[in-house]
């Protein structure tokens, strides 16, 4: 534990004590203490800290790559080096206390599944949990998450929604978008509105609800090369936008491949 600023570290401290709050201590530094420890551990067995993400680690060997991410006290390890990937289990397993639980199964509410070409990867069940704590289970599914030439803006003479409530459900569909692209554009445009929405902003946040509960087992495929492409397109809607007079402009998206 490090002296909280302010501590008289001139005190005698074979006699004195530390009395900690634990939500303030025990909670922060210890997971910090661990966390540098293993970055420590990482970089000693030849990995890279990723700047863009400090908790994914690369290796980079004659063409081969091997990644490790890490969350709390999950990990993951992909890679095209078997033998790598092999001896970083070893020497993690020497270095910390860990057990190698398998393929990918279950992963930040993500599900995986495999088949003999590709790897499916979908959050079904949190589609169904917020469809369920939404009241929207039995809802009419909609074809669209969102409505063709929409006039949403900010200066909409409506009542005013739960502000709480209307941040917390948003929150959760840009999670969501991770792994259904298709929803990207409509959870872009609610939330524009977090800090003050009203009812017809909650009503297109219903639409996007509308439109998972259609298809909720949605997700992306990778194939079994590690290529992945997620196609988008949207033309051009010609200064459509009531808040900033600027088109939607087309594009494409290719991830991987």
């Amino acid at each position: 534990m490090d002296l909280p600023p302010g501590c008289n570290s001139t005190l005698d401290k074979k006699n004195q004590v530390c009395k900690l709050i634990k939500s303030l201590y025990g909670l922060k530094q210890s997971p910090m203490a661990w966390f540098g420890r293993f970055t420590k551990s990482m970089k000693n067995f030849g990995y890279t800290q990723s700047n863009s993400d400090h908790t994914l680690f690369l290796k980079c060997d004659e063409g081969k790559l091997t990644a490790l991410i890490v969350y709390v006290d999950d990990i993951i390890v992909t890679e095209n080096d078997t033998e790598e990937q092999l001896k970083l289990q070893n020497y993690l397993s020497q270095e910390f206390e860990m057990k190698d639980l398998g393929d990918l199964k279950y992963f930040l509410i993500i599900e995986v599944a495999r088949s003999k070409t590709s790897i499916f990867l979908s959050q079904r069940k949190y589609v169904i949990d917020l469809l369920t704590k939404t009241g929207m289970l039995g809802c009419k599914p909609a074809d669209t998450p969102i409505e063709m030439n929409h006039k949403l803006c900010e200066d909409m003479d409506q009542e005013p929604t739960n502000k709480e409530q209307y941040q917390s459900l948003v929150g959760r569909l840009i999670y969501l978008a991770h792994t259904r692209p298709n929803i990207a554009y409509a959870v872009s445009v609610v939330s524009q509105f977090m800090h003050s929405p009203n009812v017809s902003h909650r009503n297109a946040v219903d639409q996007i609800l509308r439109y998972l509960k259609l298809a909720p087992e949605k997700g992306l495929m990778f194939s079994k090369n590690g290529d992945l492409e997620v196609v988008g397109y949207t033309d051009a809607n010609w200064a459509d936008s009531i808040i900033a007079r600027r088109s939607t402009s087309g594009y494409f998206t290719f991830v991987g491949g």
